[in-house]
């Protein structure tokens, strides 16, 4: 089953398209959106979209300001601005999408993706 993404301003062409070539639907924000729209306007967007937000962006992993079970889902990259990782936390991520596969299992869960693993909050 297909998961439906909402890539925010920060994630590359490349993950998109690797999301997508697994079978995913990735909506880009600036399809969506203003680009320089606020994070409440965007995490609110992937609400009325029903899909799981996707982003780079670590403001989305503050449970405090975001917390995970108001949500139908969040992941954060973690890249801590080494672009050099993207292509082992994508496939991290994507053997984790195939192994989770309903929009369900993300409802409420941030998950937050490393080299070396998959935290997730509730």
């Amino acid at each position: 089953m297909a998961l439906r993404f909402l890539a925010d301003h920060c994630v590359p062409n490349s993950t998109v398209q690797s999301l997508r070539e697994a079978n995913h639907e990735v909506l880009r924000l600036k399809d969506v959106l203003p680009v320089e729209s606020s994070d409440t306007v965007v995490i609110t967007k992937a609400q009325e979209i029903d899909a799981i937000l996707l982003s780079l962006n670590g403001d989305f992993s503050h449970i405090i300001n975001y917390p995970p079970k108001n949500y139908k889902g969040i992941v954060a990259l973690q890249m801590h601005n080494h672009a050099e990782i993207l292509p082992k936390l994508i496939a991290r991520l994507t053997a984790y999408l195939k192994e989770n596969t309903t929009m369900d299992h993300y409802r409420g869960k941030l998950l937050v993706v490393e080299v070396d693993r998959i935290r997730i909050r509730e």
